[in-house]
């Protein structure tokens, strides 16, 4: 990889080390939703949420759409979940390959 690519992929990866953010695509996974839906959902604070948004939404992992006075977010990248399925499975494996280490 070059080194513009490899800087890329590390703001990916620097976007979903934060777990509010990975809450909020876990959300939008079900679905578009608006800023109030988005705060009722995840219970987060409305100016976290509108830091987040703002965040995934320049790393153009969602994309915002206005609907008469309303902003309606949406996931423009549907790979980071399969990118989030195989970090879980990895961690899941490690995490049961540790508890069986210890239970022998």
């Amino acid at each position: 990889m070059q080194p513009a690519q490899l800087e890329a992929v590390a703001d990916l990866f620097a976007v979903l080390s934060e777990p509010s953010r990975l809450l909020i695509l876990q959300t939008l996974q079900a679905g578009p939703a608006s800023v109030s839906q988005l705060a009722a959902a995840t219970s987060l604070k409305q100016a976290n949420l509108s830091k987040q948004l703002g965040l995934l939404l320049a790393a153009r992992l969602i994309a915002r759409r206005q609907d008469g006075n309303r902003a309606i977010y949406s996931i423009s990248l549907p790979l980071v979940f399969q990118l989030c399925d195989l970090v879980c499975h990895g961690v899941a494996k490690r995490a049961a390959e540790q508890a069986q280490a210890l239970g022998a």
